[in-house]
């Protein structure tokens, strides 16, 4: 079965144009800390029967329980499979943040190595506040054709409102489109469980638009490369539409972990009800509705139903729902 490539750009990602009907369902696998390769492995192939995008957390770059090169070439053949399953194309945002720009080379091309013909289904993350804005640019200039997912580690020590130091998510993501970064966390602005608010749809803004008046003053990217907004963080399927109206466009990488692999039914499935809700909300429907005739949608409800019942009162009744 033929494969969709993918572009490292901004412009398109899994084959489709990155625009408002471009939204990618991806995940997080956790934990963090504790996941060996196999099982690790296995997680991935259970999301991407389902999704798109899988992010290698942060201190999962390399080790001891699970080297690099024991756990990439799992990935690559749990890629292959789902791939070959799905007929679809995945992607896989690995992470290659080392304690020198040195490494952090050499294991960038140990993954373009390992993944061979699908190289191009591979994101690098890199850390840009563990390795520094240095660090960020190394690898856009090592590896000019790949997808650069900038992790905004950090928050809480310089970008959180909270912190009464350093500077602004905002600003952070002006910097992070300024160093050659393909994709950058925004925050969920206050629909998943990271704070902030509505406001913080700026942030999203500033990194996508060629022109854009910002909080302080007004700001032309004269045609520079645009960078995805990723939003993370406590979302699920049920808190999407919401997200959605106040952004006002899907142009985003949704990386939901519990979202995902708390689904009731299956990772896959968690992938799936991602999706749908963005269709929801993009056809405009009643989610109520909409689940009645959605399945994985539906059973989001069952899977979630704290947050259904604070964002869906009633959702039990309408929809046939006992327990």
């Amino acid at each position: 079965m033929a494969r969709r490539k993918t572009s490292p750009t901004c412009g398109r990602v899994l084959g489709r144009p990155i625009k408002d009907g471009g939204y990618i369902a991806g995940t997080i696998i956790k934990p963090k800390l504790g996941l060996r390769p196999e099982p690790f492995a296995h997680a991935a192939y259970q999301f991407w029967l389902g999704g798109d995008f899988i992010k290698n957390d942060e201190p999962q770059g390399n080790q001891v329980f699970a080297p690099m090169k024991k756990v990439m070439p799992l990935v690559y053949d749990a890629m292959k499979r789902a791939m070959d399953e799905t007929g679809e194309a995945k992607i896989f945002s690995a992470n290659i943040t080392a304690d020198d720009h040195y490494e952090m080379v050499a294991r960038g091309e140990y993954v373009l190595e390992t993944f061979g013909p699908d190289a191009d289904k591979v994101a690098f993350l890199v850390d840009g506040y563990v390795g520094g804005p240095g660090m960020v640019t190394t690898a856009r200039r090592q590896f000019p054709g790949q997808y650069l997912h900038y992790h905004r580690a950090g928050h809480g020590a310089v970008t959180s409102p909270s912190a009464k130091r350093g500077y602004t998510a905002y600003v952070l993501g002006k910097m992070s489109r300024l160093q050659g970064a393909s994709g950058i966390h925004v925050g969920t602005m206050g629909y998943g469980k990271m704070e902030g608010d509505q406001d913080d749809r700026a942030i999203a803004y500033i990194i996508e638009r060629d022109s854009y008046t910002g909080p302080a003053y007004h700001q032309e990217w004269y045609g520079m490369r645009p960078t995805t907004p990723i939003i993370s963080g406590g979302m699920n399927a049920l808190r999407l539409p919401g997200f959605f109206e106040n952004l006002g466009h899907g142009n985003v990488i949704n990386t939901a972990g519990g979202g995902s692999y708390g689904h009731i039914d299956s990772p896959a499935a968690g992938a799936k009800s991602l999706r749908q809700a963005y269709e929801c909300w993009k056809a405009k429907a009643d989610p109520i509705e909409w689940a009645k005739e959605h399945h994985e949608f539906a059973r989001a409800f069952v899977s979630f139903p704290k947050d259904a019942d604070q964002i869906y009162p009633g959702w039990r009744e309408k929809l046939g729902v006992h327990k």
